[in-house]
C-alpha cells in the first residue's frame, strides 16, 4: 500500500508540473498577445535569411554602392559592442531604416519589358533579312511594276520572270508583305533605293504590258507594215495609256508577238470543227497516201546552190587570169636531182623540203596569211610562226646583180652575217640565206644573168 501511495503521489506531482507549465505558457502567449494589440504591430512571422540573386541595373548598383560605403563607416564607428547580431533594433534605428526607402527608386520590373522589347527587334531584322535573301531588290521592283501594270497576281506570277522559281503562294504573301508590313516594306525601299540606274531601267523595260496598251497595238492592221516611226507616233499621241519605259522598239516586238498568236482586231482564229472528234496529226498523216505525193522543188535550196555554183566558178576564173601573174612557182624535192635551170628562171631559193623560182626581177619573202598574199611563203619549208608577214624582198638589178632588204623584225643572215631590218646586202651564187632557223642556198642562173648583162651593156652606150 506505501509502493501504491508513493507512485500516486508521484504522478500527481507530475501532472500537477505539467498543468503548472501549460498555464504559464498561455499566460506568457496572452501577454505577448495583448502587448502587441496595444502597441498595434503584427507578430513577427518566420523568414528565411537567404538572399536571392538577381541582375541588378545602373540606378540600383549605384544605390548599392552608396549603401555598402555608409553601412561601412556607421559599423566603424558606432556599432555597440555589446549587442548582437539576432537583437531588435533600437527605436532610432527603425527610424533610419524607415527612412531609407523614402528615397525615388524605379520600380525594378519596369525595365524588363523594355529588354523584351530590345531583344524582339534584334530578331525581327533578321527573320526579314533572311526573307530578303530569296526575294533580291529587282524581283521586289519587277512584282511592284507588274501589279500596277496588270492589278492581277496570277498573271504576275505566269509573266514575270524572277530571279528564282516562286509559288503563285509565295507572290501573294510577297505583295501583300510589302502593302503591310512595315518592317519588310521598308527594308524592300531601303534596297531597291541602292540599285543602279542602269539596273532599273532593264527592270522597267521588262514591265508587263497593259490591257489599255495592248488595245492600241491591236488596233494597228496585221497586213500594214508599220515601222519605227509608227510606233514612236503611237506613243506621242498616248503618252498617258504607255508606260514611261516604253520605247518604240518595244512596242514593235509586242505587235509582232500578238500578230504572231492572233490577238489584233482585223485577224480572226478559224474555229474547230463541230464534231466529235477532232483530227489530229498522226490521223491526217494516215489520211495521207504516200504515191500521190509529188517530189515539189525547193526553190529556195535551188538558188542557194546556184549563187555557190556562181561563185566557185567566179574564183577559178580569177584564178586563171591570175596564172600569168605568178612571179615564183613552188616545186616539192623528191630526192631528185634538181632539173637545169629554164629561160624563164632568174634564180633557185632551195630549201631543205621546197625550192621557190624567181622568175621575176622583185620578190617578197614573208608568211601568208589571209590578208596578206606574197610570193614566197616560207611557211611551206617549215615552222614560220617567228617569221614576219613581209619579212624581205630580193631585187635583181640592171647590172646582174641581186639584191635582199630586210623588211621584217627579225635579222636575215647572208653566209652567217646578219642584215638587220632595213639594211640590204648582195646575194651572189650559193649563198646561205637564214631566216628564223630556215636554210637555203641562192642559186643564180648564170646564162641568162650573162644575158641580162650583155643587153643591159648594149643599151648603156646608146
Amino acid at each position: 500500500m506505501d509502493k501504491d501511495s508513493q507512485g500516486l503521489l508521484d504522478s500527481s506531482l507530475m501532472a500537477s508540473g505539467t498543468a503548472s507549465r501549460s498555464e504559464d505558457e498561455e499566460s506568457l502567449a496572452g501577454q505577448k498577445r495583448a502587448s502587441s494589440q496595444a502597441l498595434g504591430t503584427i507578430p513577427k512571422r518566420r523568414s528565411s535569411s537567404r538572399f536571392i540573386k538577381r541582375k541588378k541595373f545602373d540606378d540600383e548598383l549605384v544605390e548599392s554602392s552608396l549603401a555598402k560605403s555608409s553601412t561601412r563607416a556607421k559599423g566603424a564607428s558606432g556599432v555597440e559592442p555589446g549587442r548582437c547580431s539576432g537583437s531588435e533594433p533600437s527605436s532610432s534605428e527603425k527610424k533610419k531604416v524607415s527612412k531609407a526607402p523614402s528615397t525615388p527608386v524605379p520600380p525594378s520590373p519596369a525595365p524588363t519589358p523594355g529588354i523584351t522589347k530590345r531583344v524582339k527587334k534584334s530578331k525581327q531584322p533578321l527573320q526579314v533579312t533572311k526573307d530578303l535573301g530569296r526575294w533580291k531588290p529587282a524581283d521586289d521592283l519587277l512584282l511592284i511594276n507588274a501589279v500596277l501594270q496588270t492589278n492581277d497576281l496570277t498573271s504576275v506570277h505566269l509573266g514575270v520572270k524572277f530571279s528564282c522559281r516562286f509559288t503563285l503562294r509565295e507572290v501573294q504573301e510577297r505583295w501583300y508583305a510589302l502593302l503591310y508590313d512595315p518592317v519588310i516594306s521598308k527594308l524592300a525601299c531601303q534596297a531597291m533605293r541602292q540599285l543602279h540606274p542602269e539596273a532599273i531601267a532593264a527592270i522597267q523595260s521588262k514591265a508587263l504590258f497593259s490591257k489599255a496598251e495592248e488595245q492600241l497595238l491591236s488596233k494597228v492592221g496585221s497586213t500594214s507594215q508599220p515601222t519605227l516611226e509608227t510606233f514612236q507616233d503611237l506613243l506621242h499621241r498616248h503618252p498617258d495609256a504607255f508606260y514611261l519605259a516604253r520605247t518604240a522598239k518595244a512596242l514593235q516586238a509586242h505587235w509582232q508577238l500578238m500578230k504572231q498568236y492572233y490577238l489584233l482586231e482585223d485577224q480572226t482564229v478559224q474555229p474547230l470543227p463541230k464534231g466529235d472528234q477532232v483530227l489530229n496529226f498522226s490521223d491526217a498523216e494516215d489520211l495521207i497516201d504516200d504515191s500521190k505525193l509529188k517530189d515539189m522543188r525547193d526553190e529556195v535550196l535551188e538558188h542557194e546552190l546556184t549563187v555557190a555554183d556562181r561563185r566557185q566558178k567566179r574564183e577559178i576564173r580569177q584564178l586563171e587570169q591570175e596564172l600569168h601573174k605568178w612571179q615564183v612557182l613552188v616545186d616539192s624535192i623528191t630526192g631528185m636531182s634538181s632539173p637545169d635551170f629554164d629561160n624563164q628562171t632568174l634564180a633557185v631559193l632551195r630549201g631543205r623540203m621546197v625550192r621557190y623560182l624567181m622568175r621575176s626581177r622583185e620578190i617578197t619573202l614573208g608568211r601568208a596569211t589571209k590578208d596578206n598574199q606574197i610570193d614566197v611563203d616560207l611557211s611551206l619549208e617549215g615552222p614560220a610562226w617567228k617569221i614576219s608577214r613581209k619579212q624581205g624582198v630580193i631585187k635583181l638589178k640592171n647590172n646582174g646583180d641581186f639584191f635582199i632588204a630586210n623588211e621584217g623584225r627579225r635579222p636575215i643572215y647572208i653566209d652567217g652575217r646578219p642584215v638587220l631590218c632595213g639594211s640590204k646586202w648582195r646575194l651572189s651564187n650559193n649563198s646561205v640565206v637564214e631566216i628564223a632557223s630556215l636554210r637555203f642556198v641562192f642559186l643564180i642562173n648564170q646564162d641568162l644573168i650573162a644575158l641580162i648583162r650583155a643587153e643591159a651593156a648594149k643599151i648603156t652606150p646608146q
